[in-house]
């Protein structure tokens, strides 16, 4: 008797450590996902504000090279119109040169006159030559700043459409695996340069769970397929709850936790089954705090995959440019 007494008690001991164990393990994984997600929030503010920078500074870059067009454009103009008048100059002085020349030998008054009239006429010709001159250094020099700047725009906005087209490819891939699943909730969309895979609770989970449903799996998985073949993006997996309150001892215990082991189930799912790089994913949870539909309960319960394009090269023409 005294022997089952001590059985039952370290039975007691092992049952209690048990809970104890797992919710170390459940808040050390929720303390990691807050601190990925932060480190993700921040990556996606430097990310907006790049962009924000990028595009400022091509606005800028537009606008300087329409003055400078201008600018440009008028010294021609004067150019041309001083080549006119050079030109007339010289007509004007060959043709005094020639009645120089019929009365050189002549010592009357028109002599002087016709010498006096060359030599205001060869003073002339000299400042509107040596003008002509600064107009064309100048000329020279502006346009080659104008071909600078329009190679570099024309490089910024090769590599802002590529970047473009890119995501909208993407976009179309995603769409197209994931068409399967368009009327289970699950849509695609492109926002501010990034891409949304949004997913309805019900196609993922059942009420108040982490583990993920057969058919969700398989929407993470075809997904997963197509991310792994991408090299130059970020992703975030978010999970999002409604406001009802949990009621419940066990874990999760509340929408913060719930939506953040939500999120830790997907990201787990898409690397199991893929190739994609750890690396290059963040789980993260925003409880009930970011919903889309006041009216709509359903649609607030979600998981949101939001994937944001590397702006590296876009970064390095802006540094280096």
């Amino acid at each position: 008797m005294k022997k089952l007494g001590v059985i039952s008690f370290i039975l007691l001991l092992i049952a209690a450590c048990v809970p104890l164990k797992k919710y170390q393990e459940l808040e050390a994984n929720y303390n990691k996902c807050l601190e990925e997600q932060n480190a993700f929030k921040t990556s996606s503010i430097d990310y907006e504000n790049k962009v924000k920078e990028l595009e400022s500074q091509l606005n800028l870059m537009k606008s300087n090279w329409t003055t400078l067009k201008t600018e440009t454009d008028k010294i021609k103009q004067d150019y041309q119109n001083l080549q006119v008048e050079y030109d007339k100059q010289v007509e004007l002085q060959t043709i005094l040169e020639k009645k120089y020349s019929t009365l050189q030998s002549d010592g009357s008054a028109e002599s002087a006159r016709l010498i006096k009239d060359l030599e205001g006429t060869r003073i002339e010709l000299q400042r509107k030559e040596d003008r002509l001159n600064e107009l064309e250094k100048e000329l020279n020099a502006r346009e080659t700043v104008l071909n600078e700047k329009e190679k570099r725009i024309k490089e910024l906005e090769d590599i802002i459409a590529k970047q473009q087209e890119s995501t909208r490819l993407l976009k179309e891939k995603i769409a197209k695996a994931l068409l399967g699943f368009k009327d289970k909730g699950l849509t695609v969309e492109e926002r501010e340069g990034k891409i949304y895979v949004s997913m309805e609770a019900k196609l993922l989970f059942a009420s108040g769970k982490t583990d993920v449903s057969p058919e969700g799996k398989n929407a993470l998985i075809d997904l997963a397929k197509v991310l792994e073949t991408q090299t130059d993006i970020e992703i975030l997996v978010e999970g999002h709850t409604d406001a009802d309150p949990l009621n419940s001892s066990n874990h999760p215990t509340d929408n913060w936790e719930l939506s953040v082991l939500r999120a830790t189930s997907c990201v787990k799912i898409m690397l199991d089954n893929s190739n994609m790089n750890p690396k290059t994913i963040i789980a993260g949870g925003r409880s009930e705090y970011h919903p889309i539909d006041q009216n709509d309960k359903a649609k607030n319960r979600r998981i949101e995959i939001i994937i944001t394009p590397n702006l590296k090269e876009l970064m390095s023409l802006i540094i280096n440019g």
